[in-house]
């Protein structure tokens, strides 16, 4: 008992580093600005990481409005796995709470993420139930289903599920989702930050696997909620997104899976998910997507590397 009040005694006074990144969203932002007004926590920093947007963002806001923002100007755009390491790299916080800014928190949403970490000296992150901005009684993620390691496709629980309460019981998860997760400081200084190279899609799969491989759990913690305005920045449609889904689904199984497990995923994705998706592409005449797969998956054979950063 006296190790727990220790523990608690410690997270009570925890700090807190909120980071989210800008990439030409100023409003999105400024709105997600104002949904942290509403936060119970207390002891809490903000990040904004401006990752090289057009117009700065500072020079969208009046900065005293949000006495605890701190701005993080990048001059290139440094993706997902740039940007929030960058912040990371500023941050003072015990706890990084790496959030989507296209999303809006809950007023108790700290101090939910930050109960498993009391309760469990094991817990490295957490990540609360998100929903559907736009359909709020649908579930985007209750946690994950573990990555099956000879196709790539990993799936989220609960995925645009209508939300009954069933998703309500907290648990250990295999992955975290990259839309929001708070990571203790201690897992950071054992893991490391996230693998830049993978840029935006698949690079908290990754973190997650190099986080429960060195001994952490990933915790799903339900009665924290928050809602994602899913897909603002890149877009469910982009070649872009179609590129760097490809591509790092390919690098994580070359990354963590084992000689045998990779020889079976090469043979599965070459006799049907390349044909497949390829196929599918030109018939419907989106020759950007076909292309953006088919490089996706060259850049795996011209990339040799796979370093863990």
């Amino acid at each position: 008992m006296a190790k727990r009040e220790r523990v608690e005694g410690r997270n009570e006074r925890a700090f807190v580093s909120i980071i989210t990144i800008n990439y030409n969203q100023a409003e999105i932002t400024r709105q997600f600005l104002e949904s942290a007004k509403t936060l119970n926590y207390p002891h809490y920093e903000i990040i904004v990481v401006d990752n090289a947007s057009v117009q700065p963002f500072e020079a969208t806001i009046d900065p005293t409005l949000f006495p605890t923002l701190q701005i993080v100007r990048s001059e290139v755009n440094l993706g997902f796995t740039g940007g929030n390491n960058l912040g990371i790299q500023v941050a003072k916080g015990d706890y990084y709470f790496i959030v989507n800014n296209d999303t809006e928190l809950s007023p108790t949403l700290l101090d939910e993420l930050l109960k498993p970490f009391m309760e469990n000296e094991q817990v490295g992150v957490t990540c609360p139930k998100i929903r559907f901005f736009d359909a709020p009684q649908l579930v985007q993620y209750a946690g994950y289903n573990p990555i099956n390691m000879f196709t790539g496709q990993a799936t989220a629980i609960g995925f645009k599920q209508k939300d009954d309460g069933q998703f309500d019981q907290p648990h250990p998860t295999y992955f975290a989702h990259g839309c929001a997760m708070m990571v203790s400081r201690n897992v950071v200084e054992r893991v490391g930050r996230f693998a830049e190279r993978f840029f935006l899609y698949y690079e908290e799969l990754d973190w997650s696997q190099r986080i429960r491989n060195a001994g952490f759990l990933i915790y799903y913690q339900p009665s924290a909620s928050i809602l994602h305005k899913e897909s603002v920045s890149v877009g469910q449609n982009s070649p872009l997104r179609t590129y760097y889904l490809t591509r790092n689904r390919i690098l994580f199984m070359r990354r963590h899976c084992s000689v045998f497990q990779r020889l079976v995923f090469f043979l599965f994705f070459s006799a049907f998910v390349f044909p497949k998706h390829v196929g599918t592409y030109l018939l419907s005449g989106r020759l950007r997507h076909a292309k953006a797969f088919v490089n996706g998956a060259i850049w795996n054979l011209t990339s040799p590397s796979i370093s863990p950063v």
